[in-house]
């Protein structure tokens, strides 16, 4: 969440901030409530120091009428003074739950706009893969490989979920442990993280674990959730902690399943392996200092773009619109893989992101740093996807499909592989 004085003293800042990202936040009451907030505050306050004072008056000699005068007066103190806490208790729980709907400011640099046709493509790489034949899309050439199966999936689990068979498995683990090297090489601590997390984690990353546009899987009657991503683990695991200053930049790795509800993730654009209620994901982490996140999150993207350009994949990057950013990202850059099977004659599809989120999530974890002037602050924090594994797949089938339905493997996988070539059996 933002800094809560910044809502008396940036207040037209963060209204502008939040029409820019096409939210609805009802600023002004927030900002009504928080002067409620204090008020009370003020008022219990003072209750407390004149309950004091009048038990500190007890203590003396003092005649028995006065005596009586005291103890009426601290009874009515204390009716007042727990009715006043009540009210404050209540005020506040509305209020924290307001603040955490005001969205995290955005960078300067990042393009206004409310949806993802409004993201800015800032670096191309790679023409997009063309053929002499009909591309297919990888549900048709995994089913034909006899690599996927979604028609058992759904049969067993549902709409949306799809086993992966023989060579698309030792393919899938190969692609794992390709991007898993690459990440380990700049520096990164490698973590397989827990697929549930508890709603106050969800909460401070910035997800919102209920209500009917949560993307979150809940379960019932424990207070958790199934993650949609290893960022909540990740940035869940320094929570409401001071680090040492000598240890940032501080690098994490997490591999984890991914859950997700894709409510209203229909269309062409989201059939077969595109989008899923349950894939693998590798994960990039940071903590930092406020003023490196900037360039750590150049670091991140450049080991991203590592990762595609040595599987060979065309790709754009872009800018994402300040509507599109989701409330925590200051700015996101998202990369868009080339898949000729996507469409009538092939599209763009994300197969990365990455967001520096600064002290957002921080403050709403409680993860500072002490600063060499003994200060405690709050450090930034930054992800970053090394590889979505159901996406990947994707891109590696439908670019290097063959006309006979074959699939050649990306070079840079053949050693994890094995093989060099899915084929008919």
């Amino acid at each position: 969440m933002i800094d809560v004085r910044d809502i008396k003293t940036r207040y037209d800042e963060i209204a502008k901030n939040i029409k820019d990202r096409y939210m609805n936040v009802d600023l002004e009451k927030i900002a009504a409530d928080m002067d409620r907030r204090s008020a009370l505050l003020s008022q219990t306050e003072a209750l407390r120091a004149r309950r004091n004072e009048t038990a500190s008056k007890m203590k003396g000699k003092i005649d028995p009428e006065t005596r009586q005068a005291l103890i009426e007066e601290g009874k009515a103190i204390k009716e007042e003074l727990a009715a006043k806490e009540a009210e404050l208790s209540a005020i506040d729980q509305v209020f924290q739950e307001e603040v955490r709907t005001i969205p995290n400011y955005y960078s300067p640099e990042a393009p206004i706009g409310k949806e993802d046709k409004d993201n800015l493509a800032i670096k191309f790489f790679g023409e997009p893969t063309r053929f002499p034949f009909k591309a297919k899309d990888h549900v048709q050439l995994g089913e034909d490989l006899d690599i996927l199966d979604f028609e058992s999936g759904a049969k067993v689990s549902g709409q949306k979920f799809y086993y992966i068979k023989n060579k698309g498995v030792i393919l899938q683990m190969a692609l794992e442990r390709y991007a898993m090297d690459i990440v380990l090489k700049h520096g990164f601590t490698p973590f397989i993280t827990p697929d549930i997390a508890k709603e106050e984690i969800l909460q401070g990353i910035g997800f919102n674990p209920r209500g009917a546009e949560s993307n979150i899987y809940t379960i019932e009657g424990t207070g958790t959730c199934l993650v949609g991503t290893a960022e909540i683990t990740l940035g869940g695991y320094y929570s409401g902690e001071i680090l040492d200053k000598k240890d940032l930049p501080i690098r994490m790795t997490g591999l984890s399943h991914c859950f997700r509800r894709e409510a209203g993730g229909a269309g062409q654009y989201s059939k077969g392996l595109y989008r899923v209620h349950q894939f693998s994901k590798l994960e990039m982490f940071i903590y930092c200092l406020p003023e490196e996140s900037d360039a750590f999150h150049k670091e991140i993207l450049s080991i991203e773009e590592e990762i595609f350009q040595g599987l060979g994949i065309p790709y754009r990057i872009v800018d994402t619109a300040t509507g599109d950013l989701g409330a925590p990202a200051y700015r996101k850059f998202d990369i868009e893989a080339w898949m000729p099977g996507r469409g009538d004659e092939g599209e763009y599809g994300e197969v990365t992101s990455t967001s520096n989120c600064t002290d957002y999530q921080a403050r709403s974890l409680n993860i500072r740093y002490r600063d060499d002037d003994g200060k405690l602050k709050f450090v930034h924090m930054l992800n970053g996807t090394a590889m979505a594994l159901s996406r990947a797949v994707v891109a590696v089938m439908e670019n290097y499909q063959e006309e006979d339905g074959s699939i050649r493997i990306p070079e840079a996988l053949v050693p994890y592989c094995g093989f060099d070539r899915i084929e008919r059996k």
